[in-house]
């Protein structure tokens, strides 16, 4: 559609200027004006999923109007328009490092002593100045830019070309920042091909666990300095409420705690109960502190009635419930000959130390346990207190550790076990035809109308109802696996 220029030259022997881009964009504009506009096509051109941002890209995108185009269309576009924030983002942060970069050289013209700490300093304020920012946002801002153009170029480079987006480039930031450099580079390279396709839930955990892998003695340290931190602060909010946070807890203390709630507030769920699933959680955790732990089934007051009106109570059962968790680890860290990171499902991985602790430690809670021996692709699964169960559920969780919807990572314990044929339709209960589906995602895909079926290797593959077509990416350790090297 477009011109060719072989005058200017490839990208690699002549560094774009300002002129030749202003000029570029201006010939792009006046092809498309000359030329039908896209917005009156009934479907967007091939390939504008693989068009990289820029100028060309740009331009095709300004003379699109969605609205006008079929619903699978439409979320192409939102995805090319995506990855041009992304594009500008990065160049947004470029510009950020260039602005500390003038006060640097103003300072040496002037013979001052050279101070980096001052010259972002005065690099933030700028910053805060021109895009009227707090003084806390633009230090923010600038500490990712700078991070990103001395330490993670990269993740600079994959945001520029609009495979990642802003978020996820912090969250590879924040995940590195106490990392050496080269560390925090080579972690990086190992989860960049697959982070675009990753939550940045997922990608955070991924990258947990690749640290703990890398510097296992440094991530204990880190885990038990934690530790010594813990604490329980109150805050009050402006609607006259307040927030409990109990920070740095043991985090298989805590989701034994979380599963504890959940399983108390679905009990109470049904008949004329209106409260929901959060408020039953929020409304059990102030009985159980309140009025303190409780050994038998009898009925406690809950202090906010179901209307959320004080002065009025809702009776409501706190039963001697003990929390369920789910631990994988390797045989070899169970046995203290390594230190790889165990994983809590629906949490995360945890060090290897608190993998170990999991394991053997003897408490009221039942503990379910996956060990898994990679040499041998083994792996066996059990309880350590037994308590009446369906075997299909079990297996179930035990494939898969979160909900199969894309980017969900509500822990399979929690979810309802969907038929993924429906029944009405013919489909069987049985393990093939069963998969993990949270209460929300249950209810969107009987409501809106999404299909999915499991593929041979057990991964979910959505198609949404504008005819989009989604896979659930796969970030469980244990489950991805690669089976045993068979050769020699």
């Amino acid at each position: 559609m477009f011109d060719s220029h072989p005058d200017q030259g490839s990208a690699s022997d002549i560094p774009p200027t300002w002129d030749s881009i202003l000029a570029c964009e201006t010939r792009i504009a006046d092809q498309l004006l000359r030329e039908p506009a896209p917005a009156a096509a009934p479907s967007i051109p091939p390939g504008l999923d693989e068009m990289e941002p820029g100028p060309a890209l740009a331009a095709f995108l300004s003379a699109i109007e969605p609205d006008q185009l079929e619903g699978a269309d439409r979320v192409a576009v939102l995805r090319a328009h995506q990855r041009m924030a992304n594009h500008h983002q990065a160049h947004a942060y470029v510009a950020m490092t260039a602005i500390r970069d003038a006060y640097t050289d103003m300072r040496q013209a002037e013979g001052r002593e050279a101070n980096s700490t001052f010259d972002a300093e005065d690099a933030a304020a700028e910053i805060r100045a021109a895009l009227h920012l707090t003084r806390r946002s633009a230090d923010n801002e600038l500490t990712l830019a700078l991070s990103l153009a001395e330490r993670l170029p990269d993740v600079l480079a994959k945001l520029r070309d609009g495979s990642i987006d802003g978020r996820r480039a912090r969250v590879f930031d924040n995940q590195t920042m106490d990392l050496p450099a080269d560390t925090a580079r080579d972690l990086a390279s190992r989860v960049l091909p697959e982070a675009g396709s990753l939550t940045t839930g997922q990608l955070r955990s991924t990258l947990g666990r690749l640290r703990m892998e890398v510097e296992p003695h440094e991530a204990a340290l880190r885990y038990a300095s934690a530790r010594n931190e813990r604490r329980v602060v109150i805050e009050s909010t402006p609607e006259g409420t307040a927030h409990l946070h109990a920070m740095h807890l043991p985090p298989h203390r805590a989701q034994a705690i979380m599963s504890n709630l959940t399983s108390t507030a679905r009990d109470l769920r049904g008949g004329s109960e209106a409260r929901s699933t959060d408020q039953l959680r929020t409304d059990v955790l102030v009985d159980m502190l309140t009025n303190g732990a409780t050994t038998s089934h009898n009925a406690r007051s809950s202090s906010v009635g179901k209307e959320g009106r004080p002065g009025r109570t809702q009776r409501s059962l706190v039963p001697d419930r003990r929390g369920t968790i789910h631990l994988h680890v390797d045989l070899d860290t169970l046995a203290a000959l390594a230190e790889h990171p165990g994983d809590l499902q629906g949490y995360g991985p945890v060090v290897a130390d608190v993998a170990r602790q999991v394991a053997a430690e003897s408490a009221e809670s039942e503990w379910r346990f996956t060990v898994v021996d990679p040499p041998a692709g083994g792996q066996v699964s059990g309880v350590t207190r037994r308590r009446p169960t369906v075997n299909q559920r079990r297996a179930v969780t035990h494939e898969n550790a979160t909900c199969v919807f894309p980017g969900c990572r509500v822990s399979a314990q929690e979810c309802d076990v969907d038929h993924v044929v429906a029944w009405a339709e013919g489909g069987r209960t049985e393990l093939g035809n069963l998969a993990p589906l949270c209460r929300h995602d249950h209810r969107i895909k009987h409501q809106a109308g999404w299909k999915y079926h499991k593929r041979p290797d057990g991964v979910a593959s959505w198609v949404s109802p504008l005819g989009v077509g989604h896979v659930a990416i796969e970030t469980d350790p244990w489950r991805a696996r690669p089976p045993p090297n068979q050769s020699g």
